[in-house]
């Protein structure tokens, strides 16, 4: 696990929705249990500076930054790309949800 891999949403109740989960953790906790995601949508509105679009198996997706949550590492699904290219939206997006810019 890394930070900024994507996976795929194993959870049959949310999956249809939240298709993806980026871990968005830092590899220096990768001893605990949980990881820390924001859930990536199918391309709806979104809000500029919080919600990046990225693309995944041609598809554009949302970060749904406002809807982050720690979940269990063992609840992660199949790994599907890593967005650590995108680290500087990524990281842009987080600080906008908790300072405003």
């Amino acid at each position: 696990m890394a930070q900024f891999d994507v996976y795929r949403n194993a959870n049959s109740e949310s999956a249809e929705e939240f298709p993806y989960l980026l871990d968005i953790q830092v590899d220096l906790l990768g001893s605990l249990s949980t990881r820390v995601v924001v859930p990536l949508v199918r391309q709806e509105k979104n809000i500029q500076h919080l919600n990046p679009i990225f693309e995944i198996n041609g598809e554009s997706v949302a970060m749904l930054t406002q809807e982050l949550s720690g979940i269990e590492k063992s609840v992660l699904g199949e790994k599907v790309c890593s967005l650590k290219e995108q680290r500087s939206e990524i990281i842009a997006a987080l600080d906008f949800l908790v300072s405003g810019f």
